[in-house]
């Protein structure tokens, strides 16, 4: 059993894990898979030591044959310059069948045995006649993909409002579960527009420090809550979690600020 290493299968889709065996390649370098007895390309995303994986431990999905040669690269970028005119007649095959949903992005395999379509709708799409009408014009296999709206923010990529590219897009190997609770126990505005990213989802970096959060915000009472502190009683109209800082309105015009013992981080 070789190496195993992560791979980004193709342009746009998954990370997944492939035997290496004794090819030499480093992360970042495009690579030639075979996958159920095709050939596919992908980039390196990571690796594992050796041994440390196993194929037990991780479903493997094919293996690398060898790092992508100078002739690899340009069948490639070869391949790349046919997808605006797969999209054009994929749109245009749409609109005749009146069809609601739309062409994001699109990709041939290595060998060009195969175009795969990502594309955007509101519920279920019947395409089998598409793929049929598809099929007839290009002579290949076709896939279409129907993905959601924080995939196709990775896809397309762009710039968040930290002014850093999106992390969806640059580093990150999946999504990851997300909820308004994480907004909540960082003390931020429920604004959507503060929250939520360029694809109108909760921001992934909601999850980042939560369970920082979580634990910092430990004992601390809630905004609306009624306690006692040392200078008098009232309600709690702030709290400051990291710096366990409460401001309790106690009447009368009177504010108490007062700093909760911090609770253990485990």
């Amino acid at each position: 059993m070789g190496q195993i290493i992560q791979v980004r299968l193709g342009e746009y889709r998954e990370v997944e894990h492939f035997d290496l065996h004794d090819v030499e390649c480093d992360r970042g370098d495009y690579v030639i898979l075979e996958v159920e007895r095709n050939s596919e390309f992908g980039h390196v995303v990571s690796k594992t030591g050796a041994g440390c994986a196993t194929r037990a431990e991780s479903k493997v999905s094919g293996r690398v044959l060898r790092k992508a040669t100078e002739g690899d690269l340009k069948q490639i970028a070869n391949n790349r310059t046919k997808v605006q005119d797969a999209i054009d007649n994929c749109e245009r095959k749409i609109n005749e069948r009146k069809l609601q949903m739309n062409i994001v992005k699109a990709e041939y395999t290595f060998d060009g045995s195969k175009i795969l379509f990502f594309f955007l709708a509101d519920g279920r799409v019947d395409f089998r006649n598409l793929v049929k009408d598809l099929a007839k014009v290009f002579r290949v296999r076709i896939e279409l993909k129907q993905i959601g709206v924080r995939d196709k923010a990775k896809i397309v990529s762009g710039y968040g409002i930290c002014g850093r590219e999106l992390c969806c897009a640059s580093y990150m190997k999946g999504f990851h579960t997300l909820s308004i609770k994480m907004a909540k126990e960082q003390g931020l505005p429920l604004n959507p527009s503060r929250i939520s990213g360029v694809c109108g989802r909760i921001k992934c970096c909601m999850a980042y420090e939560f369970q920082v959060y979580k634990e910092f915000s430990r004992n601390l009472p809630a905004v609306g809550d009624k306690i006692s502190v040392g200078e008098g009683k009232g309600k709690v109209i702030d709290v400051n979690i990291l710096k366990r800082l409460v401001t309790v309105d106690a009447g009368e015009g009177k504010i108490i600020k007062t700093v909760f013992e911090k609770a253990g981080v485990g």
